[in-house]
């Protein structure tokens, strides 16, 4: 582990960066030049006396998992990323875990969609990162662990899933993931994760394996999707996606017409999830 050169980056993409880049307010009397270390901290998922550690050479050596937090709060490049995982004393991620890491470009797109729910997802499904109202309309995604982080394998696996999607779209729904897992196979091969996901679906779920055996290709996502959220009742919305073609990585911006009454509701879920209407 390079104690010092680790410190010196950290202090210096620190330095690098302002709030507005993270999506964090200005606020006022801001003398700090960049980030502060408790901004960093919270942005990295763990304690200010941890990180400041790290920029003062002290402390434990990060954990694989710690680094890869600290590369995405950090907003790093791919190259900064490697570079990190270098100076802590890690290789760098290959395979999965390196398809994970999201680009500082599609963390800004992220960071400045504050008023529509938006989360980013990999060619599988799996949630990486939501936004506020991402996060009001469907549920923290993030909290999952393994094959359930992607929502087809938890729409065949977890009954509850469904829920929050209105019953007209279930079928529609279980074709769409199951073509999607059949070209995504076809598409990166045996032996690959898609490949592996497919197999678990298999072994999990009657119903994914009587439309797998269907060889159905080419469904098409409906142009709106209807949610029933809890608290404000029934959402149509619109789903646009951004791919990133380095990383296989979609992001998906949900948006209501205005003036109709999804439009209205999803202005009171922007309501009911500001901290002043937690």
């Amino acid at each position: 582990m390079d104690r010092t050169g680790l410190a010196d980056f950290l202090r210096r993409r620190r330095s690098s960066l302002q709030p507005e880049d993270v999506g964090l307010p200005r606020g006022q009397r801001r003398r700090t030049t960049g980030l502060r270390r408790e901004e960093v901290a919270v942005l990295c998922h763990m304690s200010t006396d941890y990180y400041s550690r790290l920029e003062q050479e002290r402390g434990p050596r990060p954990s694989e998992q710690m680094v890869a937090a600290m590369a995405q709060g950090l907003h790093l490049t791919r190259d900064e990323r490697d570079h990190l995982f270098r100076l802590v004393g890690h290789a760098p991620p290959t395979g999965s875990g390196a398809g994970r890491h999201l680009s500082p470009g599609v963390l800004r797109i992220l960071d400045r969609l504050d008023d529509t729910p938006a989360e980013v997802v990999t060619e599988l499904g799996e949630t990486l990162r939501q936004n506020r109202l991402g996060r009001a309309l469907t549920g923290d995604s993030t909290r999952f662990e393994g094959w359930e982080r992607s929502l087809p394998f938890r729409w065949f696996t977890r009954p509850e899933t469904r829920r929050i999607y209105h019953p007209d779209e279930h079928d529609h729904l279980s074709r769409l993931f199951t073509s999607q897992a059949r070209a995504m196979v076809t598409k990166r091969g045996p032996g690959s994760r898609a490949d592996a996901m497919a197999a678990a679906l298999r072994e999990a779920s009657d119903e994914f394996v009587t439309l797998w055996e269907r060889h159905e290709i080419g469904v098409r996502p409906n142009g709106t999707k209807s949610f029933l959220h809890p608290e404000v009742g029934r959402l149509d919305l619109t789903c646009q996606t951004l791919l990133d073609p380095e990383d296989g990585h979609s992001l998906l911006v949900y948006t209501a017409i205005p003036g109709t009454p999804s439009h209205e509701r999803l202005q009171l879920l922007d309501v009911l999830a500001s901290p002043a209407g937690v």
